[in-house]
């Protein structure tokens, strides 16, 4: 057992399995009295069971360390009101959340319905709102706390993930909304977006050449729940750990600008902005761009490497 984050309360949301099991048996590790909420569901949203969450208490308590099960679903305000009030039941208090509950409903947008889109924005960003929330008004009062979100690289937009990408977008905004908000609070808000092999990773449809495991996000959030992130006032940031890598992401800034007199006109517009403000070229799509070339060459009769 460690002490980083000694004498702490959190709260983990989706720690019933993958990445979110591995920060709260990390937490556990360091020191933290852990609330575990799962609600138990299957990768497709369905099937809840509370048999998930105890399961990682009683892993917690054979090693040694405290826990409480919480099998609410975080898409709801009760849901999230809940995981708080047992922290504050158990423990009296709370230092810590880290909500990274998610699903998956994967599906072009031109076939996307409404019953995919809305459990998943639900879920991830509603169900990052509704602990952020209700752990804020709390640590406002303490005048200490740590708030993680979790988001994706997909937030950059995805081929079928329209509501992933959404929502794991919104989710980033949330934060940095957040730890503008709090900051006078002495509450931080941090996002962290993995790349780990985890059930959620194996749906990528992209091939994931960084890659690590579970256990280095947890390493990472729990370093960001602690009073040395604290005092090194690490706020508002967006923290990929991907194996041996740690990268921060930009902060949304305006790239270039031009400025012409007079009023714009669609006219004016098409000759002036090519060339005086262009744009900022999607990595994303300059991948799909190479791979849908290379694929082309490989289904081309009689193709030679390097033709």
């Amino acid at each position: 057992m460690g002490n980083f984050l000694a004498g702490k309360v959190v709260a983990v949301t989706g720690a019933g399995r993958g990445i979110g099991r591995a920060v709260a048996l990390a937490c556990a590790a360091e020191g933290a009295r852990v609330v575990v909420n799962d609600y138990g569901v299957s990768i497709e949203g369905g099937d809840p069971s509370s048999a998930i969450a105890e399961a990682v208490v009683k892993d917690i308590e054979a090693a040694g360390g405290e826990a409480v099960a919480v099998a609410d679903d975080v898409s709801t305000m009760a849901g999230g009101q809940r995981i708080v009030d047992t922290a504050l039941a158990e423990y009296g208090r709370v230092d810590g959340v880290v909500c990274v509950a998610g699903i998956l409903r994967e599906r072009m947008l031109f076939n996307m319905s409404e019953e995919e889109w809305d459990p998943v924005v639900a879920t991830h960003l509603k169900g990052t709102f509704t602990v952020f929330r209700a752990a804020a008004a709390v640590m406002r009062r303490q005048g200490t706390g740590a708030l993680i979100g979790f988001t994706s690289g997909n937030h950059q937009g995805s081929v079928a993930q329209a509501n992933y990408a959404a929502a794991k977008g919104g989710v980033i905004s949330l934060v940095r909304s957040a730890a503008l908000g709090l900051h006078k609070y002495g509450v931080t808000a941090n996002c962290v977006a993995p790349v780990a092999r985890t059930r959620m990773s194996a749906n990528v449809p992209m091939e994931l050449k960084e890659i690590g495991e579970p256990e280095d996000v947890a390493a990472l959030v729990v370093y960001l729940l602690s009073e040395r992130a604290r005092q090194e006032k690490i706020t508002g940031q967006v923290y990929t750990v991907a194996g041996p890598k740690i990268a921060v992401w930009a902060q949304p800034r305006e790239l270039r600008a031009a400025y012409a007199e007079g009023a714009w006109t669609p006219e004016r517009i098409a000759d002036f902005l090519p060339g005086s403000v262009g744009t900022d070229p999607m990595p994303m799509l300059a991948q799909l761009e190479a791979m849908a070339a290379a694929a082309a060459v490989r289904d081309r009769p009689n193709a030679r490497p390097g033709t």
